[in-house]
């Protein structure tokens, strides 16, 4: 039998928060982690991007907070900004019908003194990446000792971007606290120290992106000379219609210099990357959210965490450096049951067998197409390997 939110034992006002929100059974990851969850079980769970973590966390930490207490109850620590800022997003989306429940976001990168402010207001969840929250702790704008929750998102990324130090400070400063959630989509060696370290009886979830929660995503390639790049991406786009459209770079200067390409092309997009100001990169994120971007372009660290529904279509621009990247980056279009489209552009042989290595190693099948100048697109025929002559000697 199908588990739906009400027999997974939430409250009223949680049922009715996600109601309006439209979301009808828990995905496979929420079914099993909530209840484990509920219980103050320590949980660790493997799931691929796009399969609903947040909520799986999250629903059950709003559960266990208790509006009367001021002091920080929940904690969920993120790799990168942007997905911090999402988590937060969500969660005061599930908070509608709640009363009392406060959420701050603290992290780098933005001033400290609109962070503190939210502080002061006493909330229960806070959403933080590491850096800041020990800026925090070290400046005593936050204390740490009623917390009961805390939840690693993303744990392989964040420990794999030299955060081990902070993470474990951290959850040692946690004195009182009755769980720990470790949600990644892959279990590195350095999730599995902090789990061997800091949890008890934890219980394993592993969910397989086999699954229906698999996106439902069709992969295309397109072969084009390195020059003809720029404008082969901008015809894909204008003549295939895609409304809601994601390019992923390898680097900040490809990132840059594509959107100065595109825009001069009259085309409506902007990027994010690590040399853009705080600010103008969450200015740039809304606009996209809202719909007043068609077009945004990003590289692999804007890429994990950035989640808006209704993505038409992902186009790598650069082949990615890792398969896991090809994986989460696809993993934009295609969520919350829509049909997605993934393209990559190719124009070195390097680029080639790197595509080859990623379709291999996912098991995915990518159909090698051609672009008519017209905008037509038919699949590209794949002439079979000429066999070398045999020579007797």
């Amino acid at each position: 039998m199908e588990a739906t939110f009400e027999s997974l034992g939430l409250s009223q006002a949680m049922l009715k928060a996600l109601e309006q929100k439209g979301y009808g059974y828990p995905t496979t990851i929420q079914a099993e982690a909530i209840p484990h969850f509920m219980q103050w079980k320590d949980v660790i769970a493997k799931a691929p991007t796009g399969t609903g973590k947040t909520f799986a966390f999250g629903i059950p930490m709003i559960e266990h907070i208790d509006p009367k207490v001021e002091g920080v109850q929940g904690l969920i620590l993120a790799p990168t900004r942007e997905l911090a800022i999402q988590i937060g997003d969500e969660l005061r989306g599930l908070l509608t019908y709640f009363q009392g429940i406060r959420v701050a976001v603290l992290y780098g990168g933005a001033g400290i003194g609109g962070q503190i402010k939210q502080l002061e207001r006493k909330p229960q969840i806070v959403v933080a990446t590491p850096g800041r929250l020990m800026d925090h702790y070290n400046r005593k704008t936050i204390r740490l000792d009623q917390i009961q929750t805390v939840v690693l998102d993303e744990a392989d990324r964040m420990l794999d971007m030299g955060f081990f130090k902070d993470v474990t400070r951290i959850i040692e400063k946690v004195k009182n606290r009755k769980n720990l959630g470790l949600f990644s989509a892959t279990i590195s060696q350095e999730v599995m120290t902090v789990s061997w370290m800091y949890q008890r009886d934890e219980v394993e979830i592993t969910v397989e992106p086999k699954q229906e929660d698999r996106p439902d995503i069709d992969q295309y390639s397109l072969t084009c000379t390195p020059l003809e790049k720029a404008e082969t991406t901008l015809r894909l786009i204008r003549t295939q219609g895609f409304e809601r459209v994601m390019i992923f770079c390898n680097t900040k200067h490809m990132c840059q210099r594509l959107c100065d390409e595109l825009q001069r092309a009259g085309l409506d997009c902007d990027c994010i990357h690590g040399d853009i100001r705080q600010k103008q990169r969450e200015k740039t994120m809304q606009q996209y959210r809202d719909g007043k971007l068609s077009v945004l372009i990003a590289t692999d660290v804007a890429s994990r965490g950035i989640d808006v529904e209704d993505v038409d279509c992902v186009i790598n621009y650069d082949i990615p450096e890792e398969n896991e990247y090809y994986v989460h980056r696809i993993g934009r279009t295609g969520r919350a049951k829509r049909k997605g489209a993934a393209w990559s552009v190719v124009s070195n042989f390097p680029e080639k067998a790197k595509l080859d290595e990623i379709c291999k190693f996912c098991a995915f099948t990518i159909q090698p197409m051609v672009l008519g100048e017209d905008g037509t697109l038919t699949p590209e025929e794949v002439k079979p390997p000429v066999k070398p002559k045999r020579r007797f000697r």
